[in-house]
């Protein structure tokens, strides 16, 4: 990998990071993307979730003095079972055959069922992300555990899980402080179950393969985002970014859905 594609990564996770605290997507969803230009879906989803957890462990130790423990054990637990089923879900899927192959330019391309549905739910929660209706959408508190359910689940599958995560909390009448805590402490665990299901994919992470040094850029570059993203952003969501992103989201989720990627 060149130094340029270093590059990428540093300033998408240094980006991503810094936006972590106060808009409605996280690191996970520009990071996957930026990871899977360069690397398999499952080894991508799965360095994702490191560089995730890393930097939800650092997060947390700024803001664990504001999680409401009421809400993290009503929404945590139902997250913690999901995130096991939809993390299983992934590593099944990976197995799976290739659907369709084609070719294009004089390059053959394959469509499996873990690239649709890796694709399909980035199209989905760029929708999230463009649809005022969408964006703007709460639940009652008294629906807390399916929230838990849907957002561990999806967050299993591909780490996209702040979406739901934020539709949910936002009815709880928790303080700004008691859901920035609350919401970090509900993704570490979600990271945590996660990454003991992808552990087979994680192991080879460890020979390397060509992976060190992104990985490594990943986490430190995330700490470096969350640490100034503490101390300069005190907007709650960023309309025109938002945009950007769903617009990204859309166009390689479709690739996904191709086999182009």
């Amino acid at each position: 990998m060149e130094i340029i594609n270093y590059l990428i990564i540093a300033l998408s996770v240094l980006f991503g990071a810094s936006l972590t605290f106060f808009s409605g997507f996280g690191l996970g969803t520009i990071l996957l993307p930026v990871f899977s230009l360069y690397f398999p879906i499952d080894i991508a989803i799965a360095a994702t979730a490191i560089v995730h957890f890393s930097n939800n462990v650092f997060k947390f130790g700024m803001v664990y003095k504001h999680v409401h423990w009421p809400t993290l054990l009503r929404f945590g637990l139902p997250a913690m079972g999901a995130a096991l089923l939809g993390a299983l879900l992934l590593n099944f899927m990976g197995k799976q055959a290739v659907i369709y192959s084609y070719v294009l330019f004089n390059k053959e391309l394959s469509i499996t069922s873990l690239k649709l549905v890796i694709g399909a739910l980035m199209l989905f929660f760029a929708l999230f992300e463009l649809l005022p209706k969408l964006s703007n959408w709460k639940m009652e508190q008294k629906y807390m555990p399916l929230g838990g359910v849907l957002s561990g689940f999806f967050g299993g599958i591909s780490g996209h899980q702040g979406a739901f995560r934020s539709v949910f909390l936002t009815k709880t009448g928790l303080s700004k402080e008691e859901f920035i805590g609350t919401s970090n402490a509900i993704a570490l665990v979600i990271d945590i179950t996660r990454i003991m299901v992808y552990a087979t994919t994680i192991f080879k992470l460890v020979d390397f393969n060509g992976i060190k040094t992104p990985l490594l850029i990943g986490i430190a570059f995330a700490f470096l985002g969350t640490y100034f993203g503490k101390q300069l952003l005190t907007k709650t969501t960023i309309k025109g970014i938002q945009r950007v992103v769903g617009a990204l989201l859309l166009i390689i989720g479709g690739l996904f859905c191709a086999g182009i990627l």
